[in-house]
């Protein structure tokens, strides 16, 4: 969340078992925190998603071939830095 920024109260609908599951992960004072950070990860996907479809619109589809090969290379990547004990390709941990 960015901080400084002004907040509002808003009225959202949400499934009750849904809500009541969140609540009890975070607690009461975390579920608002908890919402933002959904709508802001859903924004930046709604976001990826419209880069995706200019990418594609100027420069074409991905291919199968080009595909396959950011996939080696990116195994490749994982192993190397694997090998090395950075850690990376491991999955990513937030700091809370």
């Amino acid at each position: 969340m960015v901080s400084g920024m002004a907040t509002k109260k808003y009225t959202v609908t949400l499934p009750e078992e849904l809500a009541e599951e969140i609540r009890q992960e975070v607690g009461s004072g975390g579920f608002s925190a908890y919402v933002t950070r959904a709508i802001e990860r859903q924004r930046e996907q709604d976001r990826l998603g419209e880069l995706v479809t200019w990418l594609e619109e100027e420069h074409g589809f991905v291919t199968e071939d080009e595909l396959a090969s950011a996939e080696a290379e990116r195994r490749e990547f994982e192993r190397h830095f694997t090998a090395q004990g950075t850690g990376v390709g491991e999955p990513h941990r937030r700091a809370s």
